[in-house]
């Protein structure tokens, strides 16, 4: 049975065109089309649909209360198409976080030719969402601790980190990352990292609202910056991070690993030389296998793995790849993952 789509755009022409993209395909097949989020929701009564395509800026309803509309009613796959505007990098954290699954930036240029150019991941995206795990968003996932703390780190005070826990994401990961986050300690004593596949730009709307949310320092990384206790590091999009043997932060634009840059491999293969095994590695919910190939390496170094469980995975191709590998010492449901890093953490 072809995959069924909803598309949602205000704009007439973009509907058109982004229909065909997705029409050309023999399994997926566009039911129907609306012009804002109100008539979405109408389609949706009308409608069985497995997947829905979503512009953010629309008039009537927008795009973030359709999703909360959707979300709290009737749970479905959905798939922002984002600009580059810069006010779209916070929308669309907004919107992920809000019960979206996944986005696809639009590169800037004419418009016809920018959905040409990315229409290869727009179907690839339409295919993978169309088996995702998707759940009304839990209140608790995004109520803030209430915490004091200065929004700024000292380096001069901070310690630097003899433990690091390194957590890589992919589709489903910011909401998983929010729920990670809320739950860990402001005491937390071990520097994190975070690699979760996004493009440039919008990493670093990902890191301002995960430091909203936590009570760590949660920055985008930055060239030379030290791994410390109680900061965690987003990886900028379309940069790898390594970490030298100062425990220093590297960027750089090195090929691709598996098609990703930033690659979580790449990450977590840097920090076994450093840290030993002092490390805690976290693969979370996405779609294929890249962690894959860290995970084991930080297993034979005799620190600790831990995957997302499958019933709480949006996509769960990634924990999959880990734990059938025998490279997993725990799989979790996402809201018991902090506790079990705290408590690994304790333990070195």
């Amino acid at each position: 049975m072809a995959i069924r789509v909803l598309v949602v755009d205000d704009s007439a022409f973009m509907r058109k065109l982004i229909s065909e993209i997705l029409n050309e395909q023999p399994d997926i097949e566009v039911v129907s089309t609306a012009r804002n989020g109100l008539d979405a929701l109408k389609k949706l009564e009308r409608y069985q649909v497995d997947v829905v395509t979503l512009d953010l800026e629309m008039p009537v309803l927008d795009g973030v209360a359709t999703i909360e509309r959707i979300m709290a009613t009737n749970p479905l796959p959905i798939l922002v198409i984002s600009s580059w505007a810069e006010r779209s990098f916070e929308a669309t954290i907004n919107a992920l976080s809000k019960g979206a699954v996944d986005f696809i930036a639009k590169p800037s240029g004419t418009i016809s030719l920018d959905l040409r150019k990315i229409g290869a991941e727009l179907v690839e995206k339409v295919r993978s969402l169309a088996g995702a795990v998707v759940s009304k968003p839990a209140a608790v996932n995004v109520i803030p601790r209430p915490v004091v703390r200065p929004r700024v780190i000292s380096k001069a005070k901070a310690d630097v980190s003899d433990v690091v826990v390194v957590i890589g994401s992919s589709t489903g990961g910011p909401r998983a990352l929010e729920e990670l986050f809320v739950r860990l300690p402001a005491d937390f004593g071990a520097g994190l990292l975070v690699v979760q596949h996004m493009p440039k730009n919008f990493t670093r709307s990902l890191a301002m609202r995960l430091n909203t949310l936590s009570a760590l320092e949660v920055k985008e990384a930055e060239e030379g910056d030290t791994i410390r206790n109680g900061l965690a590091l987003v990886a900028p999009g379309d940069y790898h991070l390594v970490v030298d043997s100062d425990k220093q932060v590297h960027l750089n634009q090195n090929p691709p690993v598996k098609y990703l840059r930033p690659s979580i491999d790449v990450t977590m293969l840097s920090l076994i030389g450093t840290f030993l095994n002092q490390v805690v590695g976290v693969i979370l919910t996405g779609m294929g296998n890249d962690g894959s190939e860290g995970m084991a390496a930080i297993k034979r170094a005799g620190g600790y793995t831990i995957v997302q469980d499958e019933a709480t995975s949006t996509i769960f191709s990634m924990p999959k790849s880990v734990y059938e590998q025998g490279n997993a010492d725990y799989m979790l449901p996402i809201s018991k993952i902090a506790d079990m890093i705290v408590a690994l953490v304790s333990e070195f």
